[in-house]
C-alpha cells in the first residue's frame, strides 16, 4: 500500500477548475482546495452501510461515516473515484454509482468539493482494513440514533444534511 500522504492531488479553485497540482499531505498542510467524492451505498432492504474509519486516517482518524470515499487523484474523474473508492473500500466489484449533487466544503482552513453519489449494493462486502475499522448495515432510524452518540467525519455530516433535505424535497 502506498503512503495516502503521497498522493498526488488535483487542486482546484472556488469553482472547482483545477489550478495546479500537490501532494496529498501538503494539500491537507496548506489547506489547499481538492475534490472528493461521497457515495452513500444502500442495501435493497434499504439500510445505509456505516462505518467507523481507521485510527491511521490523516482526517478524522477513528471518526464514524455514513458515506464510502475519499479524494479524487490528479487527473481522475469524479465518476472514475466514486467507483474506485466504493468498490476499494465494500472489497467488490460492478458498482453503480448514480451522481446527486456537488457542494464546497470548508471548515476552519479547510475546503474541498464534495461531488455526492448514491448506489445499492446487493451482497457480501469485505471492508478494506486499512480503511474501515467497524462497518454495519444500519436503517435511516438506527443511523438517526447514532449520529447523537458517536462522533462522526464533520464534511460526512453536512453531506447527510443535504441529502435528506434533497430526498424530502
Amino acid at each position: 500500500m502506498t503512503n495516502p500522504a503521497e498522493e498526488l492531488l488535483d487542486i482546484v479553485d472556488e469553482h472547482d477548475r483545477v489550478i495546479g497540482t500537490a501532494l496529498r499531505g501538503e494539500v491537507y498542510r496548506r489547506g489547499l482546495t481538492h475534490r472528493c467524492v461521497f457515495i452513500l451505498v444502500r442495501d435493497p432492504a434499504g439500510r445505509i452501510f456505516v462505518h467507523r474509519r481507521t485510527d491511521t486516517k490523516l482526517f478524522a482518524p477513528g471518526a464514524y461515516d455514513m458515506f464510502v470515499g475519499g479524494v479524487v487523484g490528479s487527473g481522475e474523474t469524479y465518476a472514475e473515484a466514486a467507483v474506485r473508492e466504493t468498490e476499494e473500500e465494500l472489497g467488490v466489484h460492478g458498482v453503480t454509482p448514480r451522481p446527486l449533487f456537488k457542494f464546497l466544503f470548508e471548515q476552519d482552513r479547510l475546503s474541498w468539493w464534495c461531488d455526492m453519489y448514491e448506489a445499492e449494493w446487493d451482497g457480501p462486502v469485505s471492508p478494506q482494513e486499512s480503511e474501515v475499522a467497524w462497518h454495519a448495515w444500519l436503517t435511516p432510524a438506527e443511523l438517526a440514533d447514532r449520529l447523537t452518540c458517536d462522533t462522526f467525519v464533520p464534511d460526512g455530516l453536512e453531506a447527510y444534511r443535504r441529502y435528506l433535505e434533497l430526498r424530502s424535497a
